[in-house]
């Protein structure tokens, strides 16, 4: 595995998945995503966004619209992501990222905190409002200074083997419930009723 920019040839594979996951896509550039590629299969398998907000306070760097496929969920990949994203905030030369999400405990990991409302910039403020509103009605702000950053070893390792497993993976035996009967209250199956 490994994680590289996007290119123009993702941008639909990009938006089909965006909308897929229920992400949020405003102001969307393609060139502004990382995503993380599976080197033997050259198959992709997660990505996530960088977004500057310049303003007259200053610019302010946003970690956005980072998704896993379910596929290749709870094995680094994520976090890979969110990693390069955190490297390529610092190369532009910010010291602080921000990430408004539903899921602060998961960015805790890695160093993010999160932040009151009122301890924000102005313009991180209204995207925590505007996220509520359209995607994440229980979206929080996190901070993270860029030189913060942790990787959890675990990750790093997971991230190493990765490889795309089933989601939702199902028997193969057929029982009872997967024609819509309840074992509890069903009659045997050669009961005629008589």
């Amino acid at each position: 595995m490994y994680v590289r920019d996007a290119k123009n040839r993702d941008e639909a594979w990009l938006l089909d998945h965006i909308e897929e996951m229920a992400l949020d896509d405003v102001a969307f550039r393609s060139r502004d995503y990382v995503i993380a590629v599976d080197e033997e299969t050259n198959e992709r398998a997660g990505f996530g966004r960088v977004r500057v907000h310049k303003t007259d306070d200053g610019d302010y760097c946003e970690l956005t619209g980072v998704g896993v496929l379910p596929t290749w969920r709870d094995q680094g990949v994520g976090a890979h992501v969110v990693e390069r994203l955190v490297e390529t905030a610092a190369a532009e030369g910010f010291d602080i990222v921000y990430s408004v999400t539903d899921r602060p405990n998961y960015l805790v990991q890695f160093g993010f905190e999160p932040v009151e409302s009122d301890a924000l910039p102005e313009r991180m403020r209204e995207r925590v409002a505007e996220k509520r509103e359209s995607v994440q009605p229980d979206a929080v702000a996190t901070r993270l200074r860029v030189d913060a950053f942790e990787m959890p070893a675990r990750l790093r390792e997971a991230f190493k083997n990765a490889s795309p497993h089933e989601a939702g993976a199902e028997s193969s035996e057929a029982d009872a419930e997967d024609f819509g009967i309840d074992p509890d209250s069903a009659t045997y199956k050669y009961d005629t009723g008589r």
